[in-house]
């Protein structure tokens, strides 16, 4: 289980969030001292679909599995949620249930901001509801993004830019991309709508041409200009 840390840690682990760091000195002081720190250990469930809103979450270290289900009991994975990632914010504005579940796939560290203490923060400080509109908008942008590549982009060129969304914490990471990124081939087919050999086949040949190496559980990308030349260019036909 990941180790609670200090209070120039949560400030580090926070700052590699792009939104985060992008927000004015006064809110990040506010969420710095309200955030507290959570634990999951691997397997555990942090809400369900259907239960209240409680707040906004901040990954730290781990991964959290979004997950829904059909009626006949079948699971989708909607996302991994790694770190810098922010979560929990569309119920944050309208106060629903939650949409879907949220699992801890490994041993879990997260900051979580109360909803209750949030909202009634805004309420006494409105201008900062844009700064969470912002995060929400990017949501939202991804999301449509996601929906045009799968229904007009190749599987290759789909599950190269999955990787590179990854690698750069949905676009979260302040400054930096990360080059080992932990999921397994059948995540990725989950979240792609592929199988998992199709998954294999194409990782290896990508590694073929040198673009990543794979080893048991995780995914090292080798040559990233490559990979997002491959994942842009390729993708308009040039």
């Amino acid at each position: 289980m990941p180790k609670l840390f200090s209070s120039d840690e949560r400030r580090a682990a926070l700052h590699s969030s792009a939104w985060f760091a992008g927000l004015t000195p006064g809110l990040q002081a506010w969420i710095a001292e309200h955030a507290k720190a959570r634990t999951l250990a691997t397997g555990s469930r942090l809400f369900g679909r259907g239960d209240a809103p409680d707040g906004l979450y901040f990954m730290v270290h781990g991964a959290v599995r979004m997950t829904s289900f059909s009626a006949d009991g079948k699971e989708a994975l909607l996302a991994l949620v790694e770190p810098p990632q922010w979560f929990g914010e569309i119920s944050l504005f309208d106060g629903l249930p939650r949409t879907h579940d949220a699992w801890a796939e490994t041993d879990v560290l997260l900051l979580h901001v109360d909803q209750h203490d949030l909202l009634a923060f805004l309420g006494q400080n409105p201008s900062h509801w844009r700064a969470f509109g912002l995060l929400l908008a990017q949501k939202l942008r991804l999301t449509f993004h996601a929906i045009g590549a799968s229904a007009s982009l190749p599987a290759p060129v789909r599950l190269a830019r999955r990787l590179l969304a990854i690698a750069g914490g949905y676009g979260e990471w302040n400054g930096r991309t990360r080059r080992v990124i932990h999921v397994q081939q059948e995540q990725l087919g989950l979240m792609l709508s592929l199988s998992r050999q199709t998954v294999n086949q194409i990782l290896k040949e990508f590694e073929t041409q040198g673009l990543l190496h794979r080893t048991r559980g995780s995914i090292e990308i080798l040559d990233i200009g490559q990979l997002r030349a491959f994942a842009t260019g390729d993708a308009t036909g040039d």
